[in-house]
């Protein structure tokens, strides 16, 4: 995925007139034109990883956005937005489970949390959610 990809899928979600898939998708587009100026300015290129970045960035955004209609009593932003997140919720990667991430951790020989996180930040970018890491690792 890139951003000609998610420009294709705009334009498909604009002549189906899907509002809410259109809304997401600008985001990402614009999250993704800006990532990738800033990218350049160091000489580097966007990778996949990035984009995941990106796009489970946006979500939390729109989690966030969506409680704080709920709170307010506006459903009817709250339907809006519950459609953008499935919208958004294609494009992400299978996040890993709980039993995959602790298979993980109980693998790993150096079980210290700055070694557990860096490992996890290192080949799994963009797969795992790092809270959860985090949490399973303290648990254990």
């Amino acid at each position: 995925m890139d951003l000609a990809f998610f420009k294709k899928e705009k334009i498909t979600a604009m002549k189906e007139k899907n509002r809410a898939a259109v809304s997401a998708l600008e985001v990402v587009i614009t999250k993704i034109m800006t990532a990738t100026i800033d990218k350049r300015a160091k000489g580097e290129e966007l990778s996949e990883a990035d984009i995941n970045t990106i796009i489970q960035k946006a979500e939390k955004e729109l989690i966030e956005e969506r409680e704080g209609y709920a709170k307010a009593g506006r459903t009817e932003n709250v339907e809006a937005l519950n459609a953008q997140l499935e919208v958004l919720k294609k494009y992400l990667p299978k996040l890993l489970s709980e039993e995959e991430v602790r298979a993980i951790i109980l693998s790993l020989e150096d079980k210290s949390v700055p070694s557990v996180m860096k490992h996890f930040k290192a080949n799994y970018a963009g797969k795992v959610d790092m809270k959860m890491v985090n949490t399973i690792l303290r648990n254990l």
